[in-house]
């Protein structure tokens, strides 16, 4: 414990109580940094932030004023930003060609211009280096159907991180991005639910087993601590995930379902 004792962390997408954010969060915490939580949710940012004896702030991703204030509000309560960490995304899945504009508009502003937009706020408030950590996605690097607005963006962001990464790290600051597959947090809790579908899926994880929102933050806490010498990549932390043979449209089918049944 105490590996990033002294750090000052912001971790936006963790509004949503027991999410992948405020799991990642909490780890940061118990090694010893000062967090601030950022959502749109302020009654759960508040309470979680009042548990980890943390700070919160109100954040729309999408929103460029919303976004800049954050870096205020790290700048103003913990006195600067040693760590960045972008846990948002949604799960937008849709045939090829019944995405419209409108929605790809949507996804282009929550998954690509917000997140260059967060990384340089960031940048910004970042005075002796950093780390900017991008959750990301192993379907930015697998095939899945009906994923193509979702993919295209996270694997955009990937693309972006390796900017920082490439243009930043003369000031000490380094750019990672960690892709989960298949990952047991609150928005997948139906897929236990579904006979055989968990099985199917593991059977695909060289290691054996579907990924956990704590597999995910043991990554971040290396990512951000000084014993990090590693930048402009994407860590696969999803048991190997890429590996194998996609998932089949059966078994992406049954997720959904599972999926859209537990939200």
């Amino acid at each position: 414990m105490g590996r990033l004792e002294g750090k000052k962390a912001i971790i936006l997408g963790a509004a949503g109580a027991g999410n992948m954010g405020q799991v990642i969060a909490q780890r940061l915490h118990d090694e010893g940094a000062d967090v601030l939580v950022a959502g749109r949710k302020e009654d759960e940012l508040k309470r979680f932030a009042e548990e980890l004896g943390g700070h919160y702030a109100l954040c729309d991703l999408t929103n460029e004023d919303d976004v800049n204030a954050l870096a205020e509000t790290a700048i103003s309560k913990m006195g600067g930003v040693d760590i960045a960490i972008n846990a948002t995304g949604l799960g937008f899945l849709k045939p090829f060609l019944e995405n419209t504009r409108e929605e790809l508009e949507m996804m282009s502003a929550l998954q690509l211009v917000g997140p260059f937009q967060f990384y340089q706020a960031m940048i910004k408030a970042m005075k002796n280096g950093g780390s900017i950590i991008q959750i990301s996605s192993a379907t930015a690097t697998v095939m899945l159907n009906d994923h193509a607005a979702y993919m295209g963006t996270k694997a955009a962001t990937d693309h972006i991180i390796r900017c920082v990464a490439h243009e930043f790290g003369d000031r000490g600051i380094r750019a990672n991005s960690i892709s989960p597959g298949l990952t047991r947090t609150p928005m997948t809790a139906g897929v236990d639910q579904v006979p055989g579908l968990v099985e199917s899926f593991e059977a695909r994880y060289p290691l054996g087993r579907i990924g956990t929102s704590e597999d995910i933050a043991a990554a971040a806490v290396f990512l951000a601590s000084d014993e990090c010498f590693m930048t402009g990549e994407n860590l696969q932390v999803n048991g190997g995930l890429c590996l194998r043979g996609n998932p089949t449209r059966k078994d992406q089918e049954l997720m959904m379902g599972a999926i859209a049944a537990s939200s």
